[in-house]
Parts: structure tokens; C-alpha cells; sequence
């Protein structure tokens, strides 16, 4: 006599996802996705809000891949909706690797001022992944609204998702860099060095920038206009 978990897959998958073994989950998550069932969709989803290990989460995201995108996206459409942080960040990432276009329903105002950093950070990713070409200008403006913000990952990772949209962003840093707050004008100019440069690293563009806005804050002297 065969017991649950032996009959059922699914029940197989979400026990072995449920160990406290972290390789266990790591290769259940593994085993599903290459080879794919529909009722697995449901449980990985489940599991990508709660699942602690990085590596684990990246191969939940990968086995959601190898399932057909029509029976993903919508459940991960309505997990972007989720109240748990992790578990919206995680099907936006899971929806910016899929790359299907209807995705970019997903993209909200909302998602993209994200209290929660790294959802805000997911939702920018995904967001220039699914944009349609139609959608680039204005999505430009509502990523420039959030210049300034956070620390140094969240700032490099909104200015990677800026230089992406290439020229759509053009005019919106150009604003941006005239902007009345010191803080935003500097993120400005140095996501406009990256998107000119996208070798330069971003300390080094972050530095130049943060000089430039200085010496356009300084009182100019008769002597410093000399200088210049």
C-alpha cells in the first residue's frame, strides 16, 4: 500500500521543500523543474515567499521557468499582490526571468515606490525587462522619481535599471540633475555617466558626480571663476 506523499507528487515535492536541510530543497526544487507538472506551479509559488536560502529561491525561480508561461504568469501576477515582502519581490524576479509580455501587468506605480526595498528593486529589474517600447519614456519618469533613494545597492540598482532604458531615460536624468535636492541631482549625473559609460563603476561615478554638484553649490569668487 502506497502512502500520500508516494502517490502524489506534488505532496512529495512540497515535504521535500518543507526539510530543514537546505540541499534537500535545493534539489526538490531541482527534480521540479526538470520535470515539470502543472501541479507543481502552486507549491513553488508557495514556497518562494517563505523559503530563507538565496540559492534555493533562485532555483524555485528557475523551476517556475521550465513551466509553460501560460500557467505561471497569472499565478504569479497575483502573488505581486501578496502582502509578504518576499513573496512579491520573488514573483517579480520569477516574472522578469519568464520574460513572457504579459507580465508587465504587473508593473504598478505602486510596485515601483515599494516601501520594501528590495520589492522596489525586483519591480525596477522586471519592469526594463517587460516594458513595452511604447512604455519606456514614461517608465524613465517613474523610475527618476525615485532617485536618492536608500542606500548604495538600492541606488545602483536604480541606476543600472535607468541606464538599461538607454535613450527614454535621457531627458528624464537631464531634469533630474537640476534638480533642487543635492542628493537627487548626483544620483542624476552619475546614472547619466553610467548610461554614457557603462564600465565606469559606480562609486567612481558616484564620487564625480557628488563633485560636480559641490562645485555647482559653492559661492564663485572672483578668484575661483579664475580657477575655472
Amino acid at each position: 500500500m502506497t502512502t500520500t506523499h508516494q502517490a502524489d507528487p506534488g505532496a512529495r515535492l512540497r515535504a521535500a521543500l518543507g526539510s530543514p536541510d537546505s540541499s534537500a530543497r535545493l534539489q526538490a526544487a531541482l527534480s521540479a523543474g526538470t520535470n515539470p507538472d502543472p501541479g507543481y506551479i502552486e507549491i513553488l509559488v508557495e514556497r518562494c515567499a517563505t523559503e530563507p536560502d538565496f540559492f534555493v529561491r533562485d532555483m524555485l525561480t528557475w523551476s517556475l521557468t521550465r513551466h509553460p508561461a501560460a500557467d505561471t504568469v497569472p499565478r504569479l501576477l497575483r502573488e505581486t499582490t501578496a502582502e509578504r515582502p518576499q513573496a512579491r519581490s520573488q514573483a517579480l524576479h520569477t516574472l522578469s526571468k519568464i520574460g513572457d509580455p504579459r507580465g508587465w501587468a504587473a508593473i504598478t506605480p505602486g510596485l515601483l515606490r515599494d516601501p520594501d526595498d528590495d520589492v522596489a528593486r525586483s519591480a525596477w529589474r522586471a519592469a526594463v525587462v517587460l516594458v513595452p517600447d511604447d512604455g519606456a519614456a514614461e517608465l524613465a519618469r517613474a523610475l527618476a522619481s525615485q532617485l536618492a533613494r536608500g542606500d548604495r545597492e538600492v541606488r545602483l540598482s536604480l541606476s543600472r535599471a535607468l541606464a538599461d532604458l538607454g535613450d527614454a531615460a535621457t531627458p528624464v536624468l537631464a531634469d533630474a540633475a537640476e534638480h533642487g535636492d543635492p542628493e537627487v541631482r548626483a544620483h542624476a549625473i552619475a546614472t547619466e555617466r553610467l548610461l554614457r559609460d557603462p564600465h565606469e563603476g559606480f562609486e567612481a561615478a558616484i564620487v564625480e558626480a557628488k563633485r560636480l554638484v559641490a562645485l555647482r553649490d559653492s559661492p564663485i569668487t572672483g578668484d575661483d571663476r579664475a580657477d575655472r
